[in-house]
């Protein structure tokens, strides 16, 4: 047993968190995983099954007495988001989370956590084994590739599933209950070109961001974080009036996830290196007293570099065009609910560009909770893109999850909720995506509620979870099994 889980409780969820956190699960690498959910199913003599897609069932008896009440499905995803500091070695395809406990908070080190969505996948392993508890019929669903399009969820065929009440374990509030969530669609743009040899004397330098904070592109786009997209763009906007040349521009990691860092391949005239310094020095000054109180760690930098990419660079008249495009295209808040207090209604997230032999590719996402409003972000986003002259494609996205205030599963969530720690929990819409949109369009009639533990920093080294919203989490859950019609 991991010392960072010694002591903790509930005993059963800890131990199988540190059990899943040796094994590797980034999105669309769930097979180990998944396997061994599985064998877990198999040595405590329960049917499971697993579809063609990946996703695995197992399904668990009502304890006697509890036979006639309705079959519930406790729904998480095997897949993490697989992010490290730049100086941190970890290869997610084969190393284990380090898990450490500070303050309260269980994290790892310099790395992803993977209590997104881990803590749900190993609290319905807890209850696997656990042969104390009382309940009605249970479907334990673990999908797989949430993190990269819920194409998980959207390859479950009708007949895998046979509850139609559902509880997702996929939220990060202890004592906020979920009732709706938005629907999401990614953007890409792609500039296609060949490089040409730069001419003159230059100098290779290396222009980097680093040290944002990064985060959770539904659950964290209102909080005002720096993206270091926008703000290398910024810097290479002003060094090429100086003259500076491009010839790569990579940073961010996944869509759903605020950049953190980027960094560009820049061929300076060697009379022009001393200003373009003063300029990079004057933008780290300048954008850090911008967002000092939401990124006090953020660093611009220009070094020197190996020469690499053999001295080629984009044509002048494409780094100019890209530049202007990222200037122009919209990141973040667009526009909150006016019926719901706090909640984002509509975003866009300008989240990875990488740079290739033959071109770069620009990477947004976009989210709403209503249809309409999602056509015209990626409306926005896409003409964007086509007047900076990129090749446009836009994914089908998922849908959102519309509240259902009147929700049977919910009333006894709030009920049981108030009757354990005496005091009524939040009703929300979360702005980030849930299973819950594409599972209820997939099994109509489908009375959901999600809710979880809190999390902290989720899609960045920085998660954590609290140690003590853990066991309240599992005492909730427990009690609203005990407490289902």
């Amino acid at each position: 047993m991991s010392n960072a889980i010694e002591g903790l409780q509930p005993e059963r969820v800890w131990k199988y968190f540190a059990e899943i956190s040796k094994i590797p699960r980034g999105s669309k690498d769930e097979a180990a995983v998944a396997r061994f959910v599985l064998k877990t199913a198999k040595r405590f003599n329960l049917k499971a099954g697993q579809d063609d897609y990946g996703n695995v069932i197992v399904r668990k008896p009502a304890t006697p007495g509890r036979e006639h009440v309705c079959s519930i499905a406790l729904q998480g995803h095997l897949d993490m988001v697989c992010e490290k500091n730049a100086n941190i070695v970890h290869d997610f395809s084969k190393d284990p989370i380090e898990i450490v406990r500070k303050d309260g908070m269980l994290m790892a080190n310099g790395t992803t956590l993977g209590a997104d969505n881990g803590i749900a996948v190993a609290t319905n392993l807890a209850i696997m084994e656990s042969a104390d508890l009382e309940h009605g019929p249970l479907e334990l669903l673990f999908t797989i590739d949430e993190e990269t399009g819920l194409t998980g969820a959207a390859n479950l065929k009708s007949d895998f599933l046979k509850s139609r009440t559902l509880i997702n374990l996929d939220s990060e509030e202890e004592g906020e209950l979920f009732v709706g969530c938005a629907g999401g669609r990614n953007t890409t743009g792609t500039w296609t070109f060949d490089f040409e040899k730069g001419t003159g004397k230059f100098s290779a330098q290396t222009l980097r961001v680093k040290g944002l904070k990064g985060g959770h592109s539904g659950l964290e786009i209102e909080k005002g974080r720096g993206n270091s997209l926008k703000i290398i763009n910024r810097v290479l906007f002003a060094l090429t009036e100086l003259g500076a040349r491009l010839s790569a521009l990579n940073g961010g990691n996944k869509s759903n996830a605020i950049p953190r860092e980027a960094e560009a391949l820049l061929f300076i005239p060697k009379k022009k290196l001393e200003e373009v310094q003063e300029v990079v020095t004057q933008f780290n000054q300048t954008i850090r007293a911008e967002l000092s109180t939401v990124e006090p760690d953020l660093q611009i930098s220009l070094a020197e570099a190996a020469e690499g990419n053999k001295g080629k660079v984009l044509p002048l008249s494409l780094q100019r065009k890209i530049c202007q495009t990222l200037s122009a295209l919209p990141h973040g808040v667009t526009k909150m609910s006016a019926e719901i207090t706090w909640l984002v209604e509509t975003s866009t997230n300008l989240a990875v560009i990488q740079t290739g032999k033959k071109g770069i590719i620009l990477t947004t996402s976009q989210r709403s909770s209503v249809a309409s409003e999602m056509d015209e972000i990626c409306q926005t986003v896409r003409s964007t893109l086509e007047l900076g002259k990129a090749r446009v494609e836009q994914a089908d996205g998922y849908p959102g999850w519309k509240p259902n205030l009147d929700s049977p599963i919910l009333k006894v969530a709030q009920e049981t909720y108030q009757s354990i720690f005496g005091k009524e929990p939040q009703v929300k819409a979360v702005h980030a995506g849930l299973e819950c949109g594409i599972i209820g369009e997939k099994f109509p009639g489908m009375d959901m509620v999600s809710f979880g533990p809190t999390l902290r920093g989720v899609h960045s080294p920085d998660e954590c979870i609290e140690i003590d919203s853990v066991e309240r989490f599992w005492t909730f859950l427990l009690g609203i099994l005990r407490n289902a019609k």
